[in-house]
């Protein structure tokens, strides 16, 4: 009698422990470029970079300086101080004209849209260096893709608190106020323009931002409701700042929003 009663204590005892759920292994997994990026801005206050090949060169810029490497033999490597590039007239592009140890250095940036040649991903500006070194006549020039790095500040859900100098209140706007949640990994962003569900793209250069291909759904408004100006403002938008858990948004025109970080 012992012996069964042994038996099924052990029987019970192997049964309760084959039933432990096995905790399953967490997949590693590669932080994305957009988030590298974003860290990077974080760490070293990049607002722009750019890669080429066929020689592999990097370039990265911060208003604390540029730099430039390469594995050209001659070429490794060059900092600089950072200067106000000149925007060129006929075109939307940016020059720096930079003074190098024993030579200066160009940069053109063109808003145009430039594929890697190694990976084939695509960026949305295409770049230029030439490198003069000594005389004139003895330049090289690399060419490859970049891109504005979307200040991650901005990523976050703001509510709208000030529109064109008056504060927001009910009367603008019943039930909930207008809102933006701006995804700085995609540059996009959502919300609520007062009335209707709001969403769109964003373009990002230093210093300026712009609210671009809005779209909206279309339930009637009430005719005090004041969605429209909300709308054209922000889309008018072109500098920023962000101080004190506020995002203030305007345009050379004196348009103004301002918002409150809510998460």
């Amino acid at each position: 009698m012992k012996n069964t009663l042994l038996y099924l204590v052990l029987v019970v005892f192997v049964s309760c422990k084959s039933t432990i759920p096995v905790v399953p292994a967490v997949p590693k997994t590669q932080p994305t470029a957009a988030y590298t990026q974003q860290i990077e801005y974080l760490e070293q206050e990049n607002y722009f970079t750019a890669t080429g090949n066929e020689p592999s060169w990097s370039l990265k810029i911060a208003e604390k300086g540029i730099q430039f490497t390469s594995l050209k033999p001659v070429f490794e490597s060059f900092t600089a101080p950072h200067v106000t590039p000149e925007r060129a007239m006929d075109a939307n592009v940016k020059r720096y004209q930079i003074a190098i140890a024993a030579g200066t250095m160009t940069i053109e940036i063109f808003q145009q849209e430039c594929e890697n040649t190694m990976s084939g991903a695509k960026l949305p500006h295409s770049v230029k260096i030439e490198i003069t070194k000594g005389k004139i006549d003895n330049s090289t020039v690399f060419k490859g893709c970049g891109v504005y790095i979307t200040d991650p500040r901005l990523h976050d859900i703001w509510v709208l608190e000030k529109m064109n100098g008056e504060n927001v209140n009910s009367t603008k706007f019943k039930g909930a106020f207008p809102n933006i949640e701006i995804n700085t990994m995609t540059n996009r962003f959502s919300g609520f323009g007062g009335c209707n569900s709001i969403s769109g793209g964003l373009f990002f250069e230093n210093g300026l931002l712009r609210f671009t291909n809005t779209i909206s759904t279309m339930m009637a408004c009430e005719p005090q409701n004041r969605e429209s100006e909300f709308l054209t403002s922000l889309q008018s938008t072109t500098f920023y700042s962000i101080e004190n858990l506020r995002l203030t948004l305007k345009n050379q025109s004196g348009i103004e929003l301002i918002f409150k970080k809510v998460d």
